[in-house]
C-alpha cells in the first residue's frame, strides 16, 4: 500500500516546488543556468518582504487570539448543549402531563 503512495507522495510534494520555478521562465532559466537572476526594485504597488528584524509592537498576540477563541467557541458549545437539555427536561415534563392524563382518561390530574 506504501508503495503505491510514494509516487502520489512525490508528485505532491514536489509538483507545487517545480511549477513555481516554471512560471517565470527568467528563474526557470537562471536556475538551469545556475546564474543568479539581478534583483529588479519593487514598484510601490508590489509587495516588498521585510528582511528586517520584526519589531515587538508590530506583531499580532496569535496565541492570546486563539485561545480567546477557542475559549468561545467552548463556551457558545456548552451554552447550545446546556439550552438543548433544559428544552429537552421541558418536553419530557410536558410528555410526561400528558401521557398521565391519557392514562386517567383525560381528566386533568
Amino acid at each position: 500500500m506504501s508503495v503505491r503512495l510514494l509516487p502520489l507522495a512525490i508528485l505532491l510534494f514536489a509538483g507545487p516546488a517545480h511549477a513555481r520555478t516554471l512560471d517565470n521562465p527568467m528563474v526557470a532559466m537562471s536556475v538551469v543556468e545556475g546564474q543568479q537572476q539581478p534583483a529588479k526594485p519593487a514598484s510601490p504597488d508590489e509587495f516588498v518582504p521585510v528582511n528586517a528584524p520584526i519589531n515587538a509592537q508590530d506583531t499580532i498576540p496569535a496565541p492570546r487570539l486563539v485561545a480567546l477563541a477557542y475559549g468561545f467557541i467552548w463556551v457558545v458549545l456548552f451554552g447550545y448543549v446546556w439550552s438543548v437539555r433544559s428544552r429537552l427536561a421541558s418536553v419530557e415534563r410536558e410528555l410526561q402531563t400528558v401521557s398521565k392524563r391519557v392514562g386517567s382518561g383525560g381528566r386533568p390530574a
